[in-house]
């Protein structure tokens, strides 16, 4: 008699609907032994109002729309996260993604950012990417991972890497901004990339 053994990975469904902060996160949980998913495969993220006032409030807010719609074994991950300006008080945090209205592209919010910075000079342009991961397991269970990246703001865009914010941000102890040093470098260096160190420890 043969037996066979059939091994099911475990699902892990992306609370987003930026295809590269999907692939951002397959390629940073990789070997973790998740199927890494988009929400796609349960008919795309549904609508939230991100009305938290917290990284970590908005990032369960996502993540508890999306576990409503996938399957009972499938892990949940989401995540907030956003771009603290020293010399703006703290912005545009937890409004990173509209800074510069509702349906803002990359490039406005830029250019918005830009401008509000354009009489602060180069020594005080500090600032930092912060993540707030929201990970909920199948039975529920919520956890959450924090990460953050320390830097300086550019004067102008520079380089054709990456998105959002990645233009105008050079993290400390570089001269080159996320966009110029690409997705090896950031995969190290990130808000994104701590936070998922963070969560991997979990799992070792």
């Amino acid at each position: 008699m043969i037996f066979l053994f059939v091994v099911m990975s475990k699902s892990l469904v992306i609370a987003s609907g930026n295809v590269h902060k999907v692939e951002e996160f397959g390629s940073l949980l990789n070997g973790l032994g998740f199927d890494i998913l988009s929400a796609k495969v349960c008919g795309g993220m549904p609508h939230v109002v991100e009305d938290g006032n917290t990284f970590a409030a908005n990032s369960k807010i996502k993540a508890d729309a999306l576990r409503e719609l996938v399957a009972s074994d499938q892990w949940v991950l989401a995540d907030d996260s956003g771009l603290e300006v020293d010399a703006l008080g703290g912005a545009p945090g937890i409004y990173s993604a509209r800074y510069a209205g509702p349906d803002a592209s990359d490039e406005a919010n830029r250019v918005k950012l830009l401008k509000e910075l354009s009489a602060v000079p180069t020594g005080q342009r500090t600032a930092r990417f912060q993540c707030v991961l929201c990970l909920i397991d199948p039975d529920g269970h919520t956890s959450y991972f924090e990460g953050s990246c320390e830097g300086q703001i550019t004067t102008e865009a520079l380089g054709e890497m990456g998105f959002g914010y990645d233009p105008v941000f050079v993290p400390t102890g570089y001269e080159e901004t996320f966009a110029q040093l690409g997705d090896e470098v950031k995969s190290q260096l990130s808000h994104r990339a701590k936070a998922v160190e963070n969560l991997r420890a979990r799992f070792v």
